[in-house]
Formats: C-alpha cells, sequence, structure tokens
C-alpha cells in the first residue's frame, strides 16, 4: 500500500467480535438501532435477512461471519451501519451489523499497512489494511471485495 504522510480519510469506527473496524465514512448513509428483520429462507448467512429503510428493502449482512467470528446475540448496543457501496456499475445500499459503533475519526494513509502474511485469522483479500490510532490496531475491510465474493 502506497502512503502518503498528508492524505487521511474520515472513518466510522465499530466494533465486531472484539475487534476495531473502520469504514469510509463517506460510503455511511446512517446508523440505526435495532430494527426488526426479516429472515430469507435459503439465503446466505451472511446477508440471511432484509431490513426496511424508509420504505425501501436492504439486505442485512453481518461482517463477523466473513470474517470466522462468532455470531452473537444482539445487546443494547448494536447497530445497523447503512452503507452504499459500488457493486458492478451500480451503488448498492446494504445494512452491517455492529457490536457497537464509536465516532467519526481521521485514520492517515501513511499509518495504514498492508495485513500481514502470517498471524491473521481472516481472509486477508477481505482487508484493505491495517490502521493505527495511538495504540489500537483497526482492521480498515474491503467493503466492495466482500460483497462481490458474495
Amino acid at each position: 500500500m502506497i502512503a502518503n504522510d498528508n492524505l487521511s480519510f474520515e472513518a466510522l469506527t465499530l466494533g465486531l467480535g472484539g475487534e476495531i473496524f473502520a469504514i469510509d465514512a463517506n460510503c455511511v448513509h446512517e446508523i440505526l438501532d435495532m430494527i426488526p428483520q426479516t429472515e430469507v429462507p435459503g439465503a446466505s448467512p451472511f446477508v440471511g435477512s432484509l431490513i426496511n429503510v424508509r420504505g425501501k428493502v436492504v439486505p442485512l449482512a453481518d461482517l463477523r461471519l466473513k470474517f470466522g467470528m462468532e455470531q452473537t446475540p444482539t445487546t443494547i448496543d448494536t447497530r445497523i451501519v447503512v452503507v452504499e457501496i459500488p457493486l458492478g456499475d451500480e451503488a448498492t445500499i446494504v445494512g452491517l451489523l455492529a457490536d457497537k459503533v464509536y465516532e467519526v475519526t481521521a485514520i492517515s494513509e501513511a499509518s495504514i499497512e498492508d495485513t500481514p502474511d502470517i498471524g491473521m485469522n481472516w481472509c486477508p483479500e477481505y482487508i484493505r489494511g491495517i490502521g493505527k490510532r495511538g495504540q489500537d490496531f483497526i482492521v480498515i475491510p474491503d467493503l466492495v471485495r466482500i460483497f462481490s465474493a458474495g
């Protein structure tokens, strides 16, 4: 990953399975408390249900499943982050389950490193990089690749 010391991006930080993840804040439409979900029979567990967001049918994804994390029950802190990601030639709206949403913060491009080849349980092609903010490591997923893979 080529880093430029002067560049940063605004990221929404969220908790998933005890880890901190960051997604580009520009793709976030809104953050919702838990709302009713409609299970889709035969659907992949990763995107196994639909939600109604302002009258629009939106698939709900659990990124923990893509990263091999345990699926956990919802809590008072569980949120749905509604994002728009480019898939193919069009923008797609998707809801992402998050154990907790923290804050919007700037992450310096210079602090982002490639995923280590060893010691990671996650599929490296699903991770854009690992950022560092203070003493915390922040996983930056590649949402386009995750959803393009199905």
